[in-house]
């Protein structure tokens, strides 16, 4: 079976952009493994229940990858705020990060799903404006010690009648400047990047630079998410993996117990068997039934039983064991991706005991924590693009600007024992109270020293002046 996958993985993958096109045209090499390849295009069809058991007859899906992308980014990103301040170039960049969180959620879903996404700015007007580039939409060309990006091949395709444009765009870091070269090609296929064409070809196109050189900076300027999991395709590769890339075989087996359950109730439907005479027939001689769904009509009273014109078929259903082995199966899944028991699989027959609860909610939280973290790393690496875009294009005064980070975890975390255990701290002098505000009510450094000193500043003798008791 395993052969058998990889020979279909082999094939789509042979219908994207062939990396030796890009290594022809660009002359670089790129730095992806076939063991990776082959894994990226499982898991990116798997997201959309394209993948090969699904093709085999009476093989429905329970959509477990989308599923489970999507619950791990929704509890990532579950009231995540990102607050830039500091100057007038600090609004700027502020303005231009809330048109991206507002939107992160569903893009790093994909980013879960496919191991990785590079969110790539750009100046748009007297803005910037952003890419997420799908893992499946970039070739990574070279990494520093750190694995982090630092050459890397975009493509963007267009369909204009019949033909595929493609432009690749080429980001190399040399030191401490940023090499950029862009090429147009067009093809007939979409799988080959044919001849090159102008970069004037194609109306968005015709105002980007086909070669340009942006010196004195510390980083590309593109932001790479990697999901954080050790990669257990390609242990020498720094590249991501999905964030159910160990859970493919219980994903098909889900696949393949759900049908099973569908096949019970579909087989076990009520029928009653009636002799062909007991109904009047139509001019064609065909019989006349109130309901064909539930009449099921035969020759002969022999096949109905021996006097009798009506027999009832009524079998009893196995759905209850079919049941208790997609129940296991879901909650292997769930222990195999980091979820706690109970997000995919039925909650009311998880087993409650205390030690089970809280390492099944440590699970969850881990994941998600890592996650917010490997996030954060991106979302920084993005503001410093943002900056040196508003450099370039003089889009806003220089100045600094600092990023506060807050992401709501009350998915997995109790805020009313939080709060009472901060309580104490800050009581017994171990904890500040700005810390304290920080950390329970989401403000910033400076809001919360704000609100500390008018808290301070009020006394109350003006609280009550005038009153009477």
């Amino acid at each position: 079976m395993f052969t058998r996958l990889i020979n279909w993985i082999k094939e789509v993958w042979n219908r994207m952009i062939n990396q030796s096109d890009v290594k022809k045209v660009l002359g670089v090499d790129i730095s992806i493994s076939t063991e990776m390849a082959n894994a990226l295009q499982l898991w990116s069809l798997m997201y959309v229940n394209q993948a090969s058991w699904l093709s085999e007859p009476d093989i429905e899906s329970l959509n477990l990858p989308a599923a489970i992308a999507g619950e791990i980014s929704r509890q990532v990103t579950i009231e995540m705020s990102v607050i830039v301040s500091g100057s007038p170039r600090a609004v700027f960049i502020n303005e231009q990060i809330q048109k991206v969180i507002s939107s992160i959620r569903q893009q790093l879903e994909y980013g879960v799903a496919k191991g990785g996404m590079i969110i790539k700015p750009y100046i748009s007007g007297k803005s910037i404006a952003v890419d997420f580039v799908q893992a499946d939409q970039f070739f990574p060309i070279n990494f520093d010690e750190d694995g982090n990006i630092t050459a890397c091949v975009f493509s963007d395709q267009r369909t204009m009648k019949d033909k595929y444009f493609t432009r690749l765009e080429y980001h190399q870091m040399n030191g401490d400047n940023c090499l950029i070269r862009n090429k147009a090609f067009v093809s007939s296929t979409k799988d080959n990047l044919g001849s090159e064409v102008s970069l004037e070809t194609i109306e968005d196109w015709a105002n980007i630079a086909e070669e340009a050189t942006v010196t004195n900076i510390e980083k590309p300027l593109f932001a790479y998410f990697r999901f954080p999991q050790a990669n257990n395709i390609d242990p020498t590769s720094p590249l991501g993996v999905s964030g159910y890339a160990r859970a493919i075989d219980l994903i098909e087996q889900a696949d393949r117990q759900w049908s099973q359950l569908l096949w019970e109730f579909d087989s076990g439907k009520r029928a009653i068997y009636v002799d062909s005479t007991a109904f009047a027939h139509d001019d064609d001689g065909k019989p006349v039934m109130p309901n064909k769904r539930l009449y099921q009509t035969i020759a002969g009273t022999s096949a109905v039983g021996e006097g009798e014109l009506i027999h009832e078929w009524s079998p009893d259903f196995r759905e209850e064991n079919i049941l208790n082995g997609l129940e296991a199966i879901l909650r292997k899944i769930e222990f195999t991706c980091g979820l706690a028991y109970g997000t995919l699989s039925n909650p009311q027959t998880v087993d409650k005991t205390a030690t089970e609860l809280k390492i099944s909610q440590q699970r969850s939280y881990a994941t998600v924590v890592d996650t917010q973290k490997a996030l954060q790393n991106t979302l920084d690496n993005l503001l410093y693009a943002m900056d040196v875009w508003a450099n370039i294009g003089n889009l806003a005064p220089r100045g600094i600007y600092k990023a506060v980070y807050s992401f709501d975890d009350s998915v997995i975390v109790d805020k009313d024992t939080q709060f009472q255990q901060d309580s104490r701290l800050v009581t017994q002098g171990i904890m500040s109270k700005m810390e304290f505000r920080m950390r329970n009510f989401g403000e910033d450094e400076a809001t919360a020293k704000k609100k500390i000193a008018d808290a301070q500043s009020e006394q109350p003798e003006e609280l009550f002046a005038g009153q009477s008791v």
